[in-house]
């Protein structure tokens, strides 16, 4: 216990990690002050009630994510999800459009381009979205809930002006702590509003225990599930299947380097938390749809067949998450690239001739370990449902909190942030969080 306390007490001596951890905590500090101001029109509490009473579903996963700005109606309902719907839609665009893909090897300055592409597509999908959500309060004022005193196309344009200015402001605000702060600043913010959901849910788990909804038998078991389900989220986020790797001995000038044997880190969740958080980004847009098109039939495919928790659901999340896993490895590691570099360098993985035969080789084995990493990420989503039909926990805030999504999320953007903290203590001498080593992946 001491080690951690010994190295963030290390980080707050180093001058430029600790103004970047304090701007990052002033940040997020800012961001759930936004998630308490009201968006007006909207009654907050009959909107609270209404989730509170729906067991899982599209409010309750908005909910989530937003950090609770969605049920207590307040500019931040939309979150950060709009952002990260354009982005999907850019990298897809930019993998299939011939002039998108030459900006996006220009450098600095055509990634600056594709970003400025990115906030524009976030502000068309804030306005589709919001229009959607507009649509959904209204309707149960239909249904007897009274949440919008004056429904009509100017509570709409209400809608529309307040949520597309939060998740404008909220993108600012991730790419501040990007750049300023520590870690990645659109992982922080969902990390914070899901950590700031945990102590509502375990109140209401202890309720439920309380009034005899959940025995105190299925309580420990849920308790020991997640400390299970927390482990394997880590060795699945630093697994690590190690290739070996010989370099030879090298003459430069009067210098001889002797010859080495390393190893090529290849993670078997080269993704992280991406897939994830894509997945569940786009699952968001059906109801969406289904809330600004005013069609019954329409209206009943989306909401009906896309209901979270449903098997046509969970078929699709499941499906995206093994998908984006497999486009994000190879957006991101390019098999042709490192057997150069290797080659380059007079590197050779044992028993593989270099060259177009290494690169053959590593593609096989990344296509094979993101397979596994992709079913891994895929199962530990769907245990939410597990535990709504085994434990009969019918509150998605609490099931969430046992796995799924929200848990795989909190542990990879944990962990990302504190490998962060420590490369900066490592390169000013400071031990890290773990004692004579940095954090590592696991051998695979």
């Amino acid at each position: 216990m001491s080690q951690p306390l010994e190295a963030f007490r290390n980080s707050l001596q180093i001058p430029e990690l600790k103004q970047r951890i304090i701007f990052t905590l002033i940040m997020l500090a800012v961001y759930r002050l936004g998630a308490h101001v009201p968006t007006p029109g909207v009654d907050g509490a009959a909107l609270a009630d209404q989730v509170s009473k729906q067991g899982g579903g599209l409010l309750n996963l908005y909910d989530l994510f937003s950090g609770g700005a969605f049920s207590n109606a307040t500019v931040f309902a939309l979150g950060i999800m709009p952002y990260i719907s354009a982005s999907i839609i850019m990298s897809l665009l930019t993998a299939v459009i011939p002039t998108l893909e030459k900006l996006a090897k220009e450098g600095q300055e055509g990634q600056k381009k594709i970003t400025e592409y990115t906030r524009y597509g976030t502000i068309g999908l804030c306005i589709v979205q919001a229009v959607g959500l507009a649509v959904i309060l209204e309707g149960y004022n239909q249904a007897g809930t009274q949440i919008v005193a004056h429904p009509g196309w100017g509570f709409k344009l209400m809608c529309i002006l307040s949520f597309t200015t939060g998740t404008a402001f909220i993108m600012w605000l991730g790419e501040q702590i990007s750049e300023y702060g520590i870690g990645n600043g659109i992982s922080l913010l969902i990390f914070i509003s899901i950590v700031s959901r945990m102590p509502f849910a375990m109140a209401r788990l202890f309720g439920m225990v309380r009034v005899g909804e959940v025995g105190i038998v299925e309580a420990l078991v849920l308790v020991v599930l997640m400390v299970v389900v927390v482990a394997g989220a880590i060795l699945l986020t630093t697994g690590q299947r190690r290739l070996p790797v010989q370099y030879p001995r090298q003459i430069k000038g009067r210098r001889i380097t002797q010859g080495s044997r390393n190893y090529l880190p290849l993670r078997v969740n080269h993704a992280g938390v991406i897939p994830i958080i894509f997945a569940s980004s786009i699952l968001m847009l059906p109801h969406m749809v289904g809330g600004a098109i005013n069609i019954p039939w329409v209206q009943t495919f989306f909401f009906d067949w896309f209901q979270v928790g449903g098997w046509m659901y969970n078929i699709c999340d499941a499906s995206l998450i093994i998908f984006f896993s497999y486009f994000y490895t190879a957006v991101t590691f390019n098999p042709i690239e490192v057997a150069d570099n290797m080659k380059k360098h007079g590197g050779v993985i044992m028993g593989v001739r270099p060259g177009k035969a290494t690169a053959e080789y590593l593609n096989r084995v990344m296509t094979r370990i993101t397979l596994v990493g992709s079913f891994c990420l895929a199962g530990i989503a769907m245990l939410p449902n597990v535990v709504y039909s085994m434990f009969k926990v019918y509150d998605y805030d609490i099931a969430s909190f046992f796995g799924g999504t929200s848990l795989l999320i909190l542990v990879g953007v944990a962990l990302d942030t504190v490998r962060q903290i420590e490369q900066h203590l490592i390169m000013r001498n400071y031990e890290g969080f773990m004692k004579g080593r940095p954090i590592r992946g696991r051998r695979g």
